[in-house]
């Protein structure tokens, strides 16, 4: 049996679900998996871990700084472990942008980082404007109405392709 870290940034929780399921899917092939925020992550001994897998979320166009910080802190022990990385974002939504060789959140973001993720994954997130904050909501209704999306205020979408999810969560418990 491997452990394997699920270790996440979110900015409205949908990157958790995300790695709850992963989670769910790791223990159903037969090992252990914890999920943690990533602000939790530095209080764990991560060496003692067979894996471990960062997933984090984008907010207009970025990743929340403390992923890069996170990375940095701790590359070492990351290649010498299995690992992966995964974005969540709502362009993924669109077919050619939904893979980790066409999403331009990931592809900047690699550029940014010295550290090569063995599995790459990309999924799409879920829009909730209700439960914005009233800049949030302004600026991703402009940004949803440049990118052909839902403009209406009081949309809910999810985007997650949860078949997709699944599937990496069978390559994460393949690696460890």
């Amino acid at each position: 049996m491997s452990g394997i870290l699920l270790a996440y940034s979110t900015t409205d929780g949908h990157t958790g679900r995300i790695c709850e399921r992963l989670r769910q899917v790791i223990e159903q092939q037969g090992h252990s998996a914890k999920v943690v925020l990533l602000a939790q992550a530095d209080a764990l001994d991560l060496s003692a871990f067979d894996a471990i897998v960062i997933g984090a979320s984008i907010r207009y166009g970025k990743h929340q700084p403390e992923v890069g910080q996170f990375i940095a802190r701790h590359q070492s022990l990351l290649d010498c472990r299995a690992n992966a990385f995964f974005t969540v974002n709502i362009v993924a939504r669109k077919p050619n942008k939904n893979r980790p060789g066409n999403n331009p959140y990931l592809l900047k973001f690699l550029r940014q980082i010295s550290w090569k993720p063995k599995l790459l994954g990309v999924f799409a997130g879920k829009l909730d404007y209700p439960s914005y904050r009233f800049f949030d909501r302004l600026m991703i209704r402009f940004i949803m109405l440049i990118t052909d999306g839902p403009t209406d205020p009081k949309t809910v979408v999810e985007f997650t392709d949860w078949n997709e999810v699944e599937a990496f969560g069978r390559q994460l418990a393949q690696m460890a």
